[in-house]
Protein backbone atom coordinates (compact mmCIF):
# COMPACT_ATOMS: atom_id res chain seq x y z
CA UNK A 1 0.00 0.00 0.00
CA UNK A 2 2.96 2.46 0.79
CA UNK A 3 4.61 1.44 -2.56
CA UNK A 4 1.10 2.49 -4.43
CA UNK A 5 0.73 5.42 -2.25
CA UNK A 6 4.26 6.54 -3.02
CA UNK A 7 3.78 6.01 -7.21
CA UNK A 8 0.39 7.95 -6.94
CA UNK A 9 2.32 10.82 -5.17
CA UNK A 10 4.99 10.65 -7.48
CA UNK A 11 2.71 9.90 -10.90
CA UNK A 12 0.28 12.90 -10.12
CA UNK A 13 2.62 15.56 -8.94
CA UNK A 14 5.33 14.93 -12.05
CA UNK A 15 3.91 17.36 -14.65
CA UNK A 16 2.97 19.92 -12.56
CA UNK A 17 6.18 19.91 -10.88
CA UNK A 18 8.23 20.03 -14.24
CA UNK A 19 6.00 22.45 -15.95
CA UNK A 20 6.81 24.55 -12.65
CA UNK A 21 10.40 24.29 -13.15
CA UNK A 22 10.12 24.81 -17.05
CA UNK A 23 7.95 27.92 -16.72
CA UNK A 24 10.63 29.54 -14.79
CA UNK A 25 13.15 28.42 -16.17
CA UNK A 26 12.90 31.98 -18.54
CA UNK A 27 14.81 35.18 -18.23
CA UNK A 28 12.84 37.89 -15.95
CA UNK A 29 11.89 40.20 -18.91
CA UNK A 30 10.52 37.30 -20.85
CA UNK A 31 8.72 35.95 -17.78
CA UNK A 32 6.90 39.11 -17.47
CA UNK A 33 6.11 39.49 -20.87
CA UNK A 34 4.59 36.12 -21.12
CA UNK A 35 2.11 35.59 -17.84
CA UNK A 36 0.80 40.09 -18.62
CA UNK A 37 0.15 39.00 -22.07
CA UNK A 38 -3.36 40.24 -23.50
CA UNK A 39 -4.06 37.19 -25.36
CA UNK A 40 -4.03 35.10 -21.77
CA UNK A 41 -7.00 36.97 -20.46
CA UNK A 42 -9.10 36.51 -24.14
CA UNK A 43 -8.02 32.62 -23.77
CA UNK A 44 -9.75 32.83 -20.27
CA UNK A 45 -12.56 34.60 -21.29
CA UNK A 46 -13.23 31.89 -23.63
CA UNK A 47 -12.54 28.83 -22.04
CA UNK A 48 -14.91 30.09 -19.09
CA UNK A 49 -17.77 31.36 -21.58
CA UNK A 50 -17.22 27.32 -23.31
CA UNK A 51 -17.23 25.77 -19.58
CA UNK A 52 -20.63 28.00 -18.96
CA UNK A 53 -22.39 27.32 -21.64
CA UNK A 54 -21.80 23.91 -21.92
CA UNK A 55 -23.48 23.22 -18.21
CA UNK A 56 -25.95 25.46 -18.99
CA UNK A 57 -27.00 23.16 -22.16
CA UNK A 58 -26.53 20.31 -20.67
CA UNK A 59 -28.42 20.91 -17.60
CA UNK A 60 -31.07 22.01 -19.54
CA UNK A 61 -31.25 18.58 -20.98
CA UNK A 62 -30.16 15.94 -17.61
CA UNK A 63 -32.71 17.59 -15.06
CA UNK A 64 -35.62 16.94 -16.64
CA UNK A 65 -34.50 13.55 -17.84
CA UNK A 66 -33.20 12.76 -14.71
CA UNK A 67 -36.97 13.86 -13.20
CA UNK A 68 -38.83 11.44 -15.68
CA UNK A 69 -37.44 8.38 -15.17
CA UNK A 70 -37.34 8.70 -11.16
CA UNK A 71 -40.90 10.72 -10.09
CA UNK A 72 -43.58 10.52 -13.26
CA UNK A 73 -45.62 7.62 -14.60
CA UNK A 74 -43.85 7.82 -18.01
CA UNK A 75 -43.43 4.22 -19.22
CA UNK A 76 -40.40 2.51 -20.52
CA UNK A 77 -38.11 3.83 -18.27
CA UNK A 78 -35.46 1.43 -18.50
CA UNK A 79 -35.34 2.20 -22.47
CA UNK A 80 -35.03 6.14 -21.86
CA UNK A 81 -31.94 5.67 -19.25
CA UNK A 82 -30.39 3.82 -21.33
CA UNK A 83 -31.43 5.92 -24.63
CA UNK A 84 -29.81 8.95 -22.05
CA UNK A 85 -26.41 7.27 -20.35
CA UNK A 86 -25.57 5.98 -24.25
CA UNK A 87 -24.38 9.47 -25.45
CA UNK A 88 -21.24 8.80 -23.85
CA UNK A 89 -20.39 6.54 -26.49
CA UNK A 90 -19.87 9.31 -28.68
CA UNK A 91 -16.69 11.50 -28.22
CA UNK A 92 -16.48 14.73 -28.32
CA UNK A 93 -14.41 14.66 -31.46
CA UNK A 94 -17.12 12.70 -32.91
CA UNK A 95 -19.65 14.24 -32.10
CA UNK A 96 -17.68 17.93 -33.98
CA UNK A 97 -17.26 15.50 -36.37
CA UNK A 98 -21.30 14.79 -37.22
CA UNK A 99 -21.90 18.53 -36.46
CA UNK A 100 -19.27 19.57 -39.43
CA UNK A 101 -20.73 16.49 -41.88
CA UNK A 102 -23.74 17.88 -41.71
CA UNK A 103 -23.11 21.21 -43.20
CA UNK A 104 -20.95 21.86 -46.32
CA UNK A 105 -21.68 21.24 -50.15
CA UNK A 106 -21.14 17.37 -49.84
CA UNK A 107 -22.73 17.45 -46.30
CA UNK A 108 -25.53 15.46 -45.26
CA UNK A 109 -28.37 18.36 -44.86
CA UNK A 110 -27.82 19.24 -48.66
CA UNK A 111 -27.74 15.71 -50.24
CA UNK A 112 -30.95 14.55 -48.38
CA UNK A 113 -32.65 17.44 -47.55
CA UNK A 114 -31.63 20.14 -50.07
CA UNK A 115 -30.49 22.18 -47.45
CA UNK A 116 -27.29 23.82 -47.78
CA UNK A 117 -26.36 24.72 -43.61
CA UNK A 118 -22.99 26.80 -42.76
CA UNK A 119 -20.17 25.66 -40.91
CA UNK A 120 -20.61 25.42 -37.40
CA UNK A 121 -17.44 26.47 -35.85
CA UNK A 122 -16.15 28.35 -32.88
CA UNK A 123 -18.27 29.05 -29.34
CA UNK A 124 -21.69 27.17 -30.35
CA UNK A 125 -19.90 24.41 -32.09
CA UNK A 126 -17.92 23.06 -29.43
CA UNK A 127 -20.34 23.93 -27.07
CA UNK A 128 -23.07 21.68 -28.38
CA UNK A 129 -20.96 18.94 -29.04
CA UNK A 130 -19.45 18.98 -25.72
CA UNK A 131 -23.26 19.34 -24.42
CA UNK A 132 -24.53 16.43 -26.08
CA UNK A 133 -21.33 14.08 -25.07
CA UNK A 134 -21.42 15.17 -21.49
CA UNK A 135 -24.83 15.82 -20.81
CA UNK A 136 -25.07 12.17 -19.44
CA UNK A 137 -22.71 12.82 -16.60
CA UNK A 138 -25.44 15.23 -15.50
CA UNK A 139 -28.46 12.95 -15.98
CA UNK A 140 -26.71 10.14 -14.08
CA UNK A 141 -26.00 12.19 -11.14
CA UNK A 142 -29.00 13.77 -10.63
CA UNK A 143 -31.08 10.58 -11.39
CA UNK A 144 -29.18 9.16 -8.31
CA UNK A 145 -29.93 12.05 -6.49
CA UNK A 146 -33.59 11.75 -7.48
CA UNK A 147 -33.81 8.22 -6.46
CA UNK A 148 -31.68 8.35 -3.19
CA UNK A 149 -34.06 10.84 -1.71
CA UNK A 150 -36.70 11.02 0.99
CA UNK A 151 -40.22 11.19 -0.24
CA UNK A 152 -41.31 12.36 3.49
CA UNK A 153 -39.63 15.37 2.98
CA UNK A 154 -41.54 16.86 0.35
CA UNK A 155 -45.02 15.58 1.82
CA UNK A 156 -44.17 17.21 4.90
CA UNK A 157 -43.68 20.73 3.57
CA UNK A 158 -46.90 20.49 1.50
CA UNK A 159 -48.50 19.71 4.42
CA UNK A 160 -47.37 22.52 6.37
CA UNK A 161 -48.94 24.71 3.46
CA UNK A 162 -45.88 25.17 0.97
CA UNK A 163 -47.17 25.46 -2.69
CA UNK A 164 -45.37 23.09 -5.17
CA UNK A 165 -42.77 26.14 -6.52
CA UNK A 166 -41.85 26.22 -2.44
CA UNK A 167 -41.66 22.51 -2.18
CA UNK A 168 -39.05 22.60 -5.51
CA UNK A 169 -37.41 25.71 -3.92
CA UNK A 170 -36.68 25.04 -0.26
CA UNK A 171 -36.70 20.88 -0.73
CA UNK A 172 -36.10 19.62 -3.91
CA UNK A 173 -33.02 22.08 -4.97
CA UNK A 174 -31.65 21.82 -1.64
CA UNK A 175 -30.80 18.32 -1.84
CA UNK A 176 -30.31 18.03 -5.49
CA UNK A 177 -27.33 20.50 -5.29
CA UNK A 178 -24.81 18.29 -4.15
CA UNK A 179 -25.05 15.71 -7.04
CA UNK A 180 -25.18 19.15 -9.46
CA UNK A 181 -22.33 20.31 -8.32
CA UNK A 182 -20.38 16.85 -8.70
CA UNK A 183 -21.43 16.72 -12.03
CA UNK A 184 -20.67 19.75 -12.78
CA UNK A 185 -17.47 19.37 -11.52
CA UNK A 186 -16.92 16.14 -13.62
CA UNK A 187 -18.00 18.13 -17.04
CA UNK A 188 -16.22 21.22 -16.66
CA UNK A 189 -12.98 19.50 -15.66
CA UNK A 190 -13.46 17.31 -19.19
CA UNK A 191 -14.48 20.66 -21.32
CA UNK A 192 -11.21 22.67 -19.73
CA UNK A 193 -8.79 19.54 -20.71
CA UNK A 194 -10.75 18.80 -24.21
CA UNK A 195 -8.39 19.40 -27.28
CA UNK A 196 -10.27 17.02 -29.60
CA UNK A 197 -13.77 18.84 -30.36
CA UNK A 198 -12.68 22.39 -29.93
CA UNK A 199 -9.36 21.58 -32.42
CA UNK A 200 -11.86 20.73 -34.52
CA UNK A 201 -14.29 23.18 -34.18
CA UNK A 202 -11.50 25.93 -34.17
CA UNK A 203 -12.00 27.99 -30.91
CA UNK A 204 -9.69 29.27 -29.39
CA UNK A 205 -9.39 28.22 -25.54
CA UNK A 206 -6.41 27.25 -23.33
CA UNK A 207 -5.64 23.76 -24.39
CA UNK A 208 -6.46 24.79 -27.94
CA UNK A 209 -3.84 27.64 -28.14
CA UNK A 210 -1.19 25.10 -25.90
CA UNK A 211 -1.34 22.35 -28.59
CA UNK A 212 -0.69 25.36 -31.27
CA UNK A 213 2.11 26.51 -29.21
CA UNK A 214 4.01 23.39 -28.53
CA UNK A 215 3.45 21.61 -32.55
CA UNK A 216 3.36 24.95 -34.51
CA UNK A 217 5.26 27.69 -33.13
CA UNK A 218 7.38 25.53 -30.81
CA UNK A 219 7.55 28.04 -27.64
CA UNK A 220 7.60 25.87 -25.36
CA UNK A 221 8.31 28.17 -22.34
CA UNK A 222 4.81 30.00 -23.41
CA UNK A 223 3.09 26.81 -23.84
CA UNK A 224 4.50 25.51 -20.08
CA UNK A 225 3.12 29.05 -19.09
CA UNK A 226 -0.32 28.23 -20.66
CA UNK A 227 -0.49 25.02 -18.86
CA UNK A 228 -0.13 26.09 -15.45
CA UNK A 229 -2.74 28.50 -15.93
CA UNK A 230 -4.66 26.08 -17.45
CA UNK A 231 -4.01 23.64 -14.04
CA UNK A 232 -4.57 26.99 -12.08
CA UNK A 233 -9.00 27.43 -13.75
CA UNK A 234 -8.90 23.27 -12.87
CA UNK A 235 -7.79 24.29 -8.78
CA UNK A 236 -9.98 26.88 -8.95
CA UNK A 237 -13.22 24.46 -10.01
CA UNK A 238 -12.20 21.86 -7.60
CA UNK A 239 -11.60 24.48 -4.40
CA UNK A 240 -15.09 25.62 -5.40
CA UNK A 241 -16.67 22.45 -5.68
CA UNK A 242 -15.23 21.79 -1.94
CA UNK A 243 -16.99 25.16 -0.76
CA UNK A 244 -20.26 24.90 -2.29
CA UNK A 245 -21.27 21.33 -0.71
CA UNK A 246 -19.35 21.59 2.40
CA UNK A 247 -21.57 21.17 5.63
CA UNK A 248 -24.26 19.67 3.97
CA UNK A 249 -26.42 16.76 5.66
CA UNK A 250 -29.94 15.44 3.70
CA UNK A 251 -30.29 12.26 5.33
CA UNK A 252 -33.52 11.34 7.65
CA UNK A 253 -32.61 12.03 11.42
CA UNK A 254 -35.59 10.56 12.62
CA UNK A 255 -36.85 7.21 13.19
CA UNK A 256 -38.36 4.53 10.48
CA UNK A 257 -36.91 4.17 7.03
CA UNK A 258 -37.20 5.68 3.85
CA UNK A 259 -39.81 4.65 1.07
CA UNK A 260 -40.66 5.03 -2.60
CA UNK A 261 -42.88 8.31 -3.46
CA UNK A 262 -45.89 8.07 -5.70
CA UNK A 263 -45.06 8.53 -9.06
CA UNK A 264 -46.44 12.05 -10.55
CA UNK A 265 -49.10 11.41 -13.03
CA UNK A 266 -48.27 13.04 -16.28
CA UNK A 267 -51.86 12.59 -18.14
CA UNK A 268 -51.37 14.55 -21.71
CA UNK A 269 -48.10 16.03 -20.85
CA UNK A 270 -46.39 12.65 -21.38
CA UNK A 271 -46.81 13.67 -25.33
CA UNK A 272 -44.65 16.61 -24.72
CA UNK A 273 -42.35 14.21 -22.41
CA UNK A 274 -41.69 11.65 -25.31
CA UNK A 275 -41.26 14.60 -27.74
CA UNK A 276 -38.25 16.03 -25.42
CA UNK A 277 -36.89 12.63 -25.42
CA UNK A 278 -36.91 11.68 -28.98
CA UNK A 279 -35.50 15.02 -29.72
CA UNK A 280 -32.37 14.37 -27.07
CA UNK A 281 -32.22 11.02 -28.81
CA UNK A 282 -31.99 12.30 -32.28
CA UNK A 283 -29.50 14.77 -31.54
CA UNK A 284 -27.33 13.07 -29.28
CA UNK A 285 -27.44 9.47 -31.42
CA UNK A 286 -29.25 9.83 -34.39
CA UNK A 287 -27.17 12.86 -35.68
CA UNK A 288 -23.78 11.13 -35.48
CA UNK A 289 -25.39 7.97 -36.90
CA UNK A 290 -26.89 9.33 -39.53
CA UNK A 291 -24.02 11.73 -40.35
CA UNK A 292 -21.80 8.58 -40.40
CA UNK A 293 -23.54 6.31 -42.47
CA UNK A 294 -23.90 8.99 -45.46
CA UNK A 295 -20.72 9.38 -45.55
CA UNK A 296 -19.76 5.93 -45.01
CA UNK A 297 -22.31 5.16 -47.57
CA UNK A 298 -20.26 7.37 -50.26
CA UNK A 299 -16.81 5.24 -49.77
CA UNK A 300 -17.86 1.81 -48.89
CA UNK A 301 -16.29 0.75 -50.86
CA UNK A 302 -12.82 2.00 -49.92
CA UNK A 303 -12.85 1.27 -46.27
CA UNK A 304 -9.26 -0.05 -45.19
CA UNK A 305 -9.86 -2.69 -43.56
CA UNK A 306 -7.01 -3.91 -42.47
CA UNK A 307 -6.20 -0.29 -41.19
CA UNK A 308 -9.61 -0.39 -38.72
CA UNK A 309 -8.69 -3.70 -37.55
CA UNK A 310 -5.25 -2.90 -36.71
CA UNK A 311 -6.15 0.53 -35.01
CA UNK A 312 -9.08 -1.40 -33.02
CA UNK A 313 -6.61 -3.75 -31.64
CA UNK A 314 -4.09 -1.21 -30.92
CA UNK A 315 -6.89 0.84 -29.12
CA UNK A 316 -8.71 -2.54 -27.14
CA UNK A 317 -5.25 -3.70 -26.27
CA UNK A 318 -3.81 -1.06 -24.97
CA UNK A 319 -7.38 -0.13 -23.11
CA UNK A 320 -7.07 -3.34 -21.52
CA UNK A 321 -3.76 -3.35 -19.92
CA UNK A 322 -4.60 -0.08 -19.07
CA UNK A 323 -7.69 -1.27 -17.14
CA UNK A 324 -6.02 -4.19 -15.73
CA UNK A 325 -3.08 -1.76 -14.16
CA UNK A 326 -5.55 1.10 -13.05
CA UNK A 327 -7.88 -1.43 -11.05
CA UNK A 328 -4.18 -3.12 -9.66
CA UNK A 329 -3.28 0.57 -8.65
CA UNK A 330 -6.43 1.71 -7.06
CA UNK A 331 -6.94 -1.29 -4.63
CA UNK A 332 -4.75 -0.56 -2.29
CA UNK A 333 -5.33 3.73 -2.46
CA UNK A 334 -9.14 2.52 -1.52
CA UNK A 335 -7.84 -0.22 1.21
CA UNK A 336 -5.00 2.59 2.64
CA UNK A 337 -8.06 5.39 3.21
CA UNK A 338 -10.87 2.80 4.42
CA UNK A 339 -8.73 0.77 6.88
CA UNK A 340 -5.70 3.23 7.82
CA UNK A 341 -7.73 7.01 7.66
CA UNK A 342 -5.44 9.93 8.67
CA UNK A 343 -3.60 12.69 6.94
CA UNK A 344 -1.45 10.23 4.77
CA UNK A 345 -4.44 8.32 3.29
CA UNK A 346 -6.04 11.64 2.99
CA UNK A 347 -3.29 13.09 0.93
CA UNK A 348 -2.82 9.78 -1.59
CA UNK A 349 -6.61 10.55 -1.95
CA UNK A 350 -5.97 13.69 -3.18
CA UNK A 351 -3.23 12.79 -5.35
CA UNK A 352 -5.22 10.45 -6.86
CA UNK A 353 -7.97 12.95 -7.98
CA UNK A 354 -5.39 15.33 -9.08
CA UNK A 355 -4.19 13.49 -11.68
CA UNK A 356 -7.48 13.46 -13.14
CA UNK A 357 -7.96 17.39 -12.64
CA UNK A 358 -4.68 17.63 -14.83
CA UNK A 359 -6.01 18.53 -18.04
CA UNK A 360 -4.89 15.88 -20.34
CA UNK A 361 -2.84 18.17 -22.55
CA UNK A 362 -1.16 20.01 -19.72
CA UNK A 363 -0.38 16.28 -18.62
CA UNK A 364 0.63 15.31 -21.76
CA UNK A 365 3.18 18.26 -22.48
CA UNK A 366 5.26 17.79 -18.92
CA UNK A 367 5.35 14.19 -20.05
CA UNK A 368 7.53 15.30 -23.34
CA UNK A 369 9.07 17.75 -21.14
CA UNK A 370 10.41 15.40 -18.66
CA UNK A 371 11.32 12.63 -21.07
CA UNK A 372 12.69 14.76 -23.54
CA UNK A 373 14.84 15.81 -20.50
CA UNK A 374 15.63 12.81 -18.11
CA UNK A 375 14.82 9.62 -19.89
CA UNK A 376 14.84 10.41 -23.87
CA UNK A 377 14.96 6.85 -24.55
CA UNK A 378 11.51 6.79 -23.69
CA UNK A 379 10.33 9.41 -25.73
CA UNK A 380 6.99 8.68 -27.35
CA UNK A 381 7.46 5.14 -26.02
CA UNK A 382 4.43 2.43 -24.99
CA UNK A 383 5.84 2.84 -21.41
CA UNK A 384 5.29 6.27 -20.57
CA UNK A 385 1.66 6.78 -22.23
CA UNK A 386 0.44 3.92 -20.44
CA UNK A 387 1.43 5.35 -17.68
CA UNK A 388 0.13 8.72 -18.38
CA UNK A 389 -2.55 7.27 -18.78
CA UNK A 390 -3.15 5.06 -15.20
CA UNK A 391 -2.60 8.18 -13.54
CA UNK A 392 -5.57 10.47 -15.50
CA UNK A 393 -7.86 7.54 -15.18
CA UNK A 394 -7.05 6.32 -11.92
CA UNK A 395 -9.65 8.20 -9.95
CA UNK A 396 -12.32 6.96 -11.95
CA UNK A 397 -11.72 3.21 -10.43
CA UNK A 398 -11.42 4.70 -6.74
CA UNK A 399 -15.88 5.43 -6.81
CA UNK A 400 -16.55 1.55 -7.18
CA UNK A 401 -14.47 0.10 -4.69
CA UNK A 402 -14.71 2.42 -2.20
CA UNK A 403 -18.61 1.52 -1.58
CA UNK A 404 -17.90 -1.95 -2.64
CA UNK A 405 -15.51 -2.31 0.45
CA UNK A 406 -17.49 0.01 2.34
CA UNK A 407 -20.57 -2.53 2.25
CA UNK A 408 -18.57 -5.47 2.60
CA UNK A 409 -17.26 -4.07 6.11
CA UNK A 410 -14.48 -5.65 8.06
CA UNK A 411 -16.53 -8.12 10.13
CA UNK A 412 -16.18 -11.11 7.71
CA UNK A 413 -12.15 -10.76 7.97
CA UNK A 414 -12.39 -10.01 11.70
CA UNK A 415 -14.09 -13.77 12.06
CA UNK A 416 -11.86 -15.27 9.66
CA UNK A 417 -8.74 -13.95 11.51
CA UNK A 418 -10.48 -15.16 14.99
CA UNK A 419 -10.18 -18.71 13.47
CA UNK A 420 -6.31 -18.25 12.42
CA UNK A 421 -6.12 -17.09 9.70
CA UNK A 422 -3.43 -14.69 8.47
CA UNK A 423 -4.67 -10.80 7.70
CA UNK A 424 -3.56 -11.68 4.13
CA UNK A 425 -5.37 -15.05 3.54
CA UNK A 426 -8.51 -13.48 5.22
CA UNK A 427 -8.78 -10.54 2.79
CA UNK A 428 -7.49 -12.80 -0.15
CA UNK A 429 -10.20 -15.38 0.83
CA UNK A 430 -12.93 -13.63 1.69
CA UNK A 431 -13.45 -10.09 0.60
CA UNK A 432 -11.68 -10.26 -2.22
CA UNK A 433 -13.89 -12.39 -3.97
CA UNK A 434 -17.07 -10.33 -3.10
CA UNK A 435 -14.41 -7.34 -4.88
CA UNK A 436 -14.80 -9.22 -8.51
CA UNK A 437 -18.41 -7.23 -9.48
CA UNK A 438 -16.87 -3.79 -8.58
CA UNK A 439 -13.59 -4.46 -10.14
CA UNK A 440 -15.04 -5.24 -13.58
CA UNK A 441 -17.40 -2.22 -13.42
CA UNK A 442 -13.84 -0.24 -12.23
CA UNK A 443 -12.21 -1.85 -15.40
CA UNK A 444 -15.24 -0.90 -17.85
CA UNK A 445 -14.90 2.96 -16.72
CA UNK A 446 -11.32 3.33 -17.20
CA UNK A 447 -11.44 1.00 -20.47
CA UNK A 448 -14.11 2.84 -22.40
CA UNK A 449 -12.34 6.02 -21.19
CA UNK A 450 -8.80 5.21 -22.70
CA UNK A 451 -10.99 4.02 -25.95
CA UNK A 452 -11.74 7.55 -26.38
CA UNK A 453 -9.11 9.51 -25.07
CA UNK A 454 -7.45 11.69 -27.32
CA UNK A 455 -5.17 14.72 -26.00
CA UNK A 456 -2.76 12.16 -24.68
CA UNK A 457 -2.80 9.90 -27.43
CA UNK A 458 -2.20 12.53 -29.71
CA UNK A 459 1.23 13.64 -28.15
CA UNK A 460 2.57 10.44 -26.03
CA UNK A 461 1.42 7.59 -28.74
CA UNK A 462 4.96 6.03 -30.51
CA UNK A 463 4.99 7.05 -34.32
CA UNK A 464 3.55 4.88 -36.92
CA UNK A 465 1.33 3.67 -33.87
CA UNK A 466 -2.30 4.71 -34.63
CA UNK A 467 -5.47 4.37 -32.39
CA UNK A 468 -9.20 4.73 -33.49
CA UNK A 469 -9.05 8.04 -31.64
CA UNK A 470 -5.85 9.21 -33.78
CA UNK A 471 -6.84 8.00 -36.51
CA UNK A 472 -10.47 9.96 -36.73
CA UNK A 473 -8.81 13.15 -34.98
CA UNK A 474 -6.11 12.98 -37.97
CA UNK A 475 -8.23 12.32 -41.14
CA UNK A 476 -10.81 15.10 -39.71
CA UNK A 477 -8.91 17.72 -39.50
CA UNK A 478 -7.24 16.73 -42.72
CA UNK A 479 -10.79 16.94 -44.22
CA UNK A 480 -11.31 13.26 -45.23
CA UNK A 481 -14.75 13.03 -43.78
CA UNK A 482 -15.47 9.69 -45.82
CA UNK A 483 -11.83 8.38 -44.67
CA UNK A 484 -12.63 8.90 -41.06
CA UNK A 485 -16.53 7.54 -40.79
CA UNK A 486 -15.52 3.63 -40.20
CA UNK A 487 -13.11 4.87 -37.59
CA UNK A 488 -15.58 6.89 -35.58
CA UNK A 489 -18.42 4.42 -35.94
CA UNK A 490 -15.89 1.87 -34.67
CA UNK A 491 -15.63 3.81 -31.82
CA UNK A 492 -19.24 4.69 -30.64
CA UNK A 493 -19.92 0.80 -31.27
CA UNK A 494 -16.88 -0.31 -29.00
CA UNK A 495 -18.06 2.09 -26.21
CA UNK A 496 -21.83 1.53 -26.68
CA UNK A 497 -20.97 -2.17 -25.67
CA UNK A 498 -19.00 -1.20 -22.65
CA UNK A 499 -21.60 1.17 -21.46
CA UNK A 500 -24.31 -0.98 -21.74
CA UNK A 501 -22.24 -3.28 -19.64
CA UNK A 502 -21.99 -0.72 -17.04
CA UNK A 503 -25.70 0.02 -16.93
CA UNK A 504 -26.20 -4.06 -16.22
CA UNK A 505 -23.43 -4.41 -13.73
CA UNK A 506 -25.76 -0.96 -12.18
CA UNK A 507 -29.10 -2.95 -12.30
CA UNK A 508 -27.72 -6.11 -10.84
CA UNK A 509 -26.00 -3.91 -7.88
CA UNK A 510 -29.20 -2.16 -6.94
CA UNK A 511 -31.14 -5.43 -6.98
CA UNK A 512 -28.62 -7.28 -5.02
CA UNK A 513 -29.28 -4.28 -2.67
CA UNK A 514 -32.77 -4.48 -2.86
CA UNK A 515 -32.25 -8.27 -1.71
CA UNK A 516 -30.16 -7.12 1.48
Amino acid sequence: MLLAAGLVGVGTCLPAAYLVIRAFGAEPAQLAEIVFRSRNLLLLGNTLSLVALVLAIGTLIALPMAWLVTRSDLRAKGLVTFMMALPLAVPGYVMAYALLGLSGYYGFAREWFGVSLPPLHGLWGAALSLALYTFPYIFLNLRAAFLGMDPGLEESAASLGRSRSEVLRHVVLPQLWPALVSAWLVVGLYVIGDFGAIALMRYEVFSYAIYTQYAGAFDRTYAAWLSLMLLGVAGVALYAQARLTRSRRFARVGTGVQRRGVPVRLGLWAVAAWGWVVLVSLAALGLPLAVLGHWMRRGIGEIDWAMLGQAALNSGLAAAVVAGLTVALALPVVLLTLRWPGWFASLTDRLAWMGYATPPLAFGLAMVFFTLAVIPFAYQSHGVLIFAWVMTFLALALGPLRLALMQIGTRPEEAARALGVSPFRAFARVTLPRLKGPMVAAGLLVFIAVVKELPLNWMLAPTGWRSLSTTVFGRTVEGMMTEAAPFALAIILFSAFFVGLILKYEGAGRKELGRR
